[in-house]
């Protein structure tokens, strides 16, 4: 069962023009960045990515939507970039807004074979117009349909040969429920270890739902925003 590749080049193949590509991250914490350059190294087109969001103007997926590799975004936020907003009231990006919290549950629906569910969030807003509603609990709910993706993108801080991984912080909130719902499931790692290296009561995602694993380089971690206090006195 070895689930190595030497690199995101190998790992990422087989990804064709318009897939559907499940990307986690939050914000521009813990994409996975080696997979972005190389999806953007291969200029593949017509790609429909389902994200939390699309990165910046210039960081994450926004690179993406400035090699104009992306056909249709479903997100649940898209500040930040200005090519995105560019290419959306130009009609030449499809976008598909999703609440934050039914866009995890969509993903996480997805990965435990759910086929959908009802959700108040929503009702009586654009984010319902066509969908089925049902009053249930004395609430107007509606019908989100789980997602599914021909690839999941995952960046994970360390994982075994089998694919067990282990998150850290905020890098938890997306790419584990992309990495269940991804049909081929291509995960980047900073640390590679050996299998029962890993305590495992200290796995967040089991190998179960990973397909292929290799280590990253040349991270950059951006911050979206820095942001710090006026120095107000003292010593410096």
């Amino acid at each position: 069962m070895n689930k190595v590749f030497p690199d995101a080049r190998a790992a990422l193949h087989d990804v064709f023009d318009g897939a559907t590509i499940l990307a986690g991250g939050f914000g521009l914490s813990g994409n996975p960045e080696n997979c972005i350059r190389e999806l953007a190294r291969r200029d593949t087109k017509q790609l429909t990515i389902v994200s939390n969001n699309c990165g910046t103007t210039d960081k994450g997926l926004g690179v993406l939507l400035a090699n104009g590799q992306v056909k249709k975004m479903v997100s649940s936020y898209v500040g930040e970039n200005k090519v995105f907003e560019k290419l959306f009231l130009s009609g030449q990006l499809e976008v598909e807004l999703c609440p934050q919290g039914t866009l995890a549950e969509r993903l996480r629906a997805g990965g435990a074979g759910i086929e959908g569910f009802y959700t108040p969030t929503g009702f009586g807003t654009k984010v319902a117009d066509g969908k089925e509603t049902r009053l249930i609990g004395g609430k107007h709910c509606v019908l989100e349909h789980a997602i599914r993706g021909d690839f999941a993108i995952v960046k994970a801080w360390k994982g075994d040969r089998w694919g067990n991984l282990v998150f850290r912080k905020t890098s938890r909130n997306f790419n584990p429920l992309c990495a269940s719902a991804g049909k081929v499931t291509i995960v980047e790692v900073e640390e590679l270890v050996e299998v029962g290296a890993l305590d495992p009561d200290h796995v967040h995602l089991p190998s179960i739902y990973v397909h292929r694993i290799f280590v990253g380089t040349d991270y950059e971690k951006p911050i979206e925003q820095r942001t710090t206090r006026p120095r107000t006195g003292g010593q410096s």
